[in-house]
């Protein structure tokens, strides 16, 4: 029998993933004892299995997670402040089920923002769409979108996301648009969706670095109570990584 028909209907029908595994039975001569139903089960999966993982990489893309960070590779060893038995919680992503947030708190370098994408890309392999950007880029780009009318549009689409990072948040006190925005931000996000922030600054400080203290209340009530709080400490990691390439030199 020709197949050569059938290959160009599947691709016409962009079922590019049964052409994987028919090509695949085509070459294995073990595949011939298998029955019918079970070949064409063995296509139907592989072609299932390909559209996910297409799924799966533009969630990535669209994420611009700023590490490639998977839970499995986060080093759990020596007292860095990780609960082994909370991230295997939160690598469930119940957490978003709940429209829970995150608040990972520590000094410089020692991995916020690769944990941050680890859950992320986690959310990712789950199913979730994911937003990540450092406090400083989302708010530049939140008043170029104020300048050319794209504004509510822009916060249409971060509402849109299942999982929100913001990065680096409190390193610099906020304008009154900035805290408009994260009011904003915050506000359609409640009770829908989940949203993860890291900062080197204790959540008691806050309301010094938002500004307004009406506002501020309105954005802790909302983050803070309903939030899973790490801690992270111990020493660099770039640093670490730093006196190793010493070492190597």
């Amino acid at each position: 029998m020709l197949m050569q028909p059938t290959i160009d209907g599947l691709k016409t029908l962009k079922l590019f993933g049964m052409i994987q595994a028919l090509e695949s039975q085509m070459e294995n001569p073990d595949a011939k004892s298998l029955c019918f139903e079970e070949r064409l089960g063995f296509m139907v999966d592989t072609e299932l299995t390909s559209r996910e993982n297409k799924r799966l990489q533009s969630r990535l893309r669209l994420a611009k997670l700023a590490e490639k960070a998977s839970l499995e590779e986060i080093d759990l060893r020596g007292n860095r402040g990780i609960d082994r038995a909370e991230l295997a919680s939160l690598s469930t992503s119940d957490w978003i089920r709940r429209h829970q947030n995150i608040i990972i708190h520590g000094a410089t370098g020692v991995g916020k923002s690769y944990l941050a994408c680890a859950l992320a890309q986690k959310s990712c392999r789950d199913g979730f769409t994911v937003h990540f950007d450092r406090a400083s880029r989302l708010f530049q780009e939140l008043a170029i979108a104020r300048a050319d009318g794209r504004y509510s549009k822009c916060l249409a689409t971060i509402a849109r996301k299942n999982v929100l990072v913001i990065d680096d948040f409190a390193l610099f006190p906020l304008n009154p648009e900035q805290r408009q925005d994260l009011l904003e931000i915050i506000e359609d996000r409640y009770s829908h969706s989940s949203t993860i922030i890291t900062t080197q600054l204790p959540i008691e400080h806050w309301h010094e670095i938002i500004g307004d203290p009406t506002i501020a209340d309105a954005i802790l009530d909302r983050v803070v109570h309903n939030s899973h709080k790490l801690h992270l400490k111990g020493e660099s990691k770039r640093k670490d990584k730093a006196k190793s390439l010493e070492l190597v030199g």
